[in-house]
């Protein structure tokens, strides 16, 4: 029995030891950490043997893919971000760069905005000189499909200051998700432009920019357009476009309906706002988190079940460490650990070949490389919003 007692302490003082930070203090989170590396570097070990010989991922038919493997190889806790590549990262950001076209968009089968922006924020978290040509193309590329339907000048169309899937596409309409990837793109590669030795560069129309994501948003008082609610269910929640969303319709009774907002544009919503530089205590702002603790979960994309799960996931991850939000305050007035919900949540999904995948294939989830990509990105979030 004393052998045994003193086994139990003994462990417990390496754990308590082991989740000490290097200054001494009580860390909650180094266990987790340490968990996390493992999972991102097994996802990324995956990531790599799917890689085909060219370069790219999957047909490369949508460099959006290879753009999402290759962020999550350099931003990895487990390398040395200042060394160089290793041969398959690379390899990679060769075929992504050769996928650049005359007008600055890195794509192949169209959708021009959702793989340029992708792309553009794979070169900006590889951090490299050599990289700056490129990315300021990219940056012109994304700007010059900002929409301006109405009146030059004025946010006249429902649509205007948005972006859409760009050139060759059947979609027309600007969407909240092209959007929040090219304000992300934009804002996260801005610091490659802000030196001046690429000369002066346009830059987004912000005002315009702002409207468009308030006019995706259900609140009365930002928002111009006659469907916006402040109904309990859907008010500060954000939804697909100034026309529809993906969740559909909420009946409201005596004929009135509101366009549902849900959980992964939501977050996308908060997170354009945040590069959008609305601060803290914007109506808008305050209204998005409201919603989200109101709808919080990691079992489900709230409003969509499991379709678009993983986008969701990411989104969630990108959205709430920008935010700086430690603890997310729930419609009951309690405060969930997200780091540790999400994290915990992803982790138990991993395959054994270090892959996550999603049963439901809405908007290609069923790919496992799209999949692992999105997730070891969302991992790699986490840890690196850890205070």
């Amino acid at each position: 029995m004393k052998l045994a007692t003193a086994f139990i302490i003994a462990l417990a003082g390496f754990a308590s030891a082991a989740d000490r930070s290097p200054n001494g203090k009580l860390d909650r989170y180094e266990s987790l950490r340490q968990e996390l590396s493992q999972a991102i570097a097994r996802g990324n070990e995956y990531l790599k043997q799917q890689q085909k010989p060219e370069g790219q991922w999957d047909d490369g038919q949508l460099p959006a893919f290879t753009a999402l493997a290759l962020n999550a190889a350099v931003r990895d806790p487990n390398v040395d971000r200042s060394a160089p590549y290793p041969d398959h990262v690379r390899k990679g950001f060769d075929w992504l760069l050769a996928q650049q076209k005359e007008d600055g968009g890195i794509y192949n089968r169209g959708l021009s905005t959702y793989n340029t922006a992708t792309s553009l924020t794979a070169l900006a978290a590889a951090n490299r000189t050599e990289y700056g040509p490129a990315i300021v193309k990219a940056r012109k590329h994304l700007i010059g499909n900002q929409w301006d339907k109405g009146e030059p000048g004025k946010t006249d169309d429902p649509g205007d200051g948005g972006i859409g899937y760009g050139a060759g596409t059947d979609r027309p309409h600007n969407d909240l998700s092209n959007t929040y990837l090219t304000i992300e793109a934009l804002a996260l590669s801005k610091k490659m432009i802000d030196d001046g030795q690429f000369g002066d560069q346009p830059d987004l129309d912000w005002k315009a920019a702002t409207t468009f994501l308030s006019r995706c948003q259900n609140l009365t008082s930002t928002n111009d357009q006659k469907w916006a609610s402040d109904d309990a269910q859907n008010k500060g929640g954000f939804i697909y476009n100034p026309a529809s969303s993906k969740a559909g319709e909420v009946d409201l009774g005596e004929g009135k309906k509101a366009l549902r907002s849900y959980g992964s544009i939501s977050y996308a919503g908060l997170l354009s706002l945040i590069y959008a530089k609305l601060g803290p205590d914007d109506e808008r702002v305050l209204a998005v988190k409201e919603w989200l603790g109101k709808n919080y979960t990691v079992e489900e994309n709230p409003g969509m079940g499991a379709q678009g799960l993983y986008y969701y996931y990411q989104a969630m991850s990108k959205a709430l460490g920008a935010a700086e939000i430690d603890n997310l305050k729930l419609a009951n007035g309690k405060e969930a650990d997200w780091r540790s919900d999400l994290a915990n949540k992803l982790l138990s999904l991993q395959k054994g070949d270090g892959s996550w995948v999603n049963d439901n294939g809405k908007w290609m989830e069923s790919n496992p490389v799209l999949v692992t990509a999105y997730t070891v990105l969302a991992l790699e979030h986490i840890y690196d919003s850890i205070p």
